[in-house]
């Protein structure tokens, strides 16, 4: 198949649209169900290279949840803890496929994020995964294949109309691409850096002891950073993204909004969270938005009278700020990455509060001493790779 036509394009008003290739050749993509939108294939082309790179740099399987051409989430298959599997509301976590644990991760992290995701998946789709998928609201999702039984399951989503897309795993683009902006077309060549680790071999603090586990976590989030809409930092813990800022215009307004949401990953795993009295009758997606709003700012608009009783059997204390901070003391071993250099130890200063202890960033600024300098002072590593990942 040369080319697929779509419904509209970003909007319903850009008609026509598909998606072809300029060469005539075979598109490397074969929709086994729905009707993939014009997102939903810049959300399921940028997914696939992004855990492509992932299982390639790590040897796991990988997944990714992408929204809006930049990743809620990635993670490799590294398996789930109790804790993990209920606030990712997973039951049966502990005898998930190592892909099925990648995609609970992915999907997990920010759950307010990844509603309505199109997911990625480094492997082919087995049937955990795809009874993973089934329960959560979601428009499509790309593999290179799918078993029998996961397909099934999948063809069943959204009354048979769920978009799944098969992609053919050794598809190499051109090594040039193109892309029009208001009638001019721009060429540059593909970004096929390779992060490995020597990549991740320049330290510049005094500290330079990083676990193996660390490394994992540096090349996960350049790897995420490289898919994601600049600006971007991701924090990484244990082999996953829990905090991705994409598209900010100043570097620490990034690192802030990574960082609440690294933060409300850990506040979801406190005992006054996992303790909250939900009504049987509640669904996992109001239980999401009710978690955000109590750990949130706006917790009195979720525990004012008449509103609580339609989640709660019974009206949760407030969690205090206090509370909340004593908890968080408890985030440590986080990596954060950078697409760009830090200009101000701004970044790391708050970067700190959620628990990092690893940078990794391309280094280069003027001010790039009082950065080094900041990070020393609490003990942090922090490694130059000298390469921008700006992607639009």
């Amino acid at each position: 198949m040369n080319e697929i036509q779509l419904k509209y394009g970003c909007n319903p008003n850009q008609k026509p649209s598909r998606i072809f290739m300029e060469d005539g050749g075979e598109l490397p993509v074969t929709v086994l169900c729905g009707r993939p939108g014009y997102i939903n294939f810049l959300d399921a082309l940028n997914g696939w290279q992004l855990v492509s790179e992932l299982k390639r740099a790590t040897g796991l399987p990988a997944a990714a949840s992408f929204k809006h051409v930049s990743p809620a989430g990635a993670a490799v298959g590294l398996p789930l803890d109790e804790t993990l599997g209920k606030i990712y509301w997973v039951k049966n976590y502990a005898n998930l496929s190592p892909l099925a644990c990648a995609y609970a991760r992915a999907r997990g992290a920010d759950r307010m994020s990844s509603f309505g995701d199109f997911i990625s998946l480094s492997d082919v789709c087995d049937a955990d995964t795809a009874m993973l998928i089934k329960n959560e609201v979601s428009d499509g999702v790309i593999a290179p294949g799918y078993s029998e039984e996961a397909l099934e399951i999948l063809r069943a989503k959204k009354n048979g109309a769920y978009n799944i897309i098969q992609i053919d795993p050794d598809y190499e683009p051109a090594a040039i691409e193109h892309k029009q902006v208001f009638g001019v077309t721009f060429e540059q060549g593909r970004n096929n850096l390779v992060i490995d680790d020597e990549l991740l071999s320049r330290y510049v603090t005094k500290n330079t002891e990083v676990p193996e586990r660390a490394k994992i976590d540096m090349k996960i989030a350049l790897i995420t950073l490289k898919y994601t809409q600049s600006n971007s930092v991701c924090y990484v813990k244990d082999g996953q993204a829990i905090g991705i800022g994409a598209g900010q215009q100043s570097r620490v307004h990034c690192t802030r909004l990574a960082g609440q949401k690294a933060d409300n990953w850990f506040l979801r795993q406190s005992p006054q969270v996992l303790g909250l009295p939900f009504l049987p009758k509640v669904k996992r997606v109001d239980r999401d938005n009710a978690i955000d709003v109590y750990i949130g700012e706006e917790y009195e608009d979720l525990l004012a009278e008449g509103e609580w009783q339609k989640f709660f059997r019974e009206k949760p204390p407030v969690f205090t700020r206090e509370e909340k901070h004593a908890w968080l003391q408890g985030l440590h071993g986080v990596t954060l990455g950078s697409d760009a250099f830090f200009p101000f130890s701004d970044n790391v200063e708050r970067a700190r509060k959620s628990g990092v202890d690893y940078i990794v960033q391309p280094g280069g600024s003027v001010r790039d001493d009082a950065v080094i300098e900041c990070c020393d002072k609490y003990g942090m590593v922090m490694v130059f790779t000298g390469i921008r990942l700006f992607h639009h």
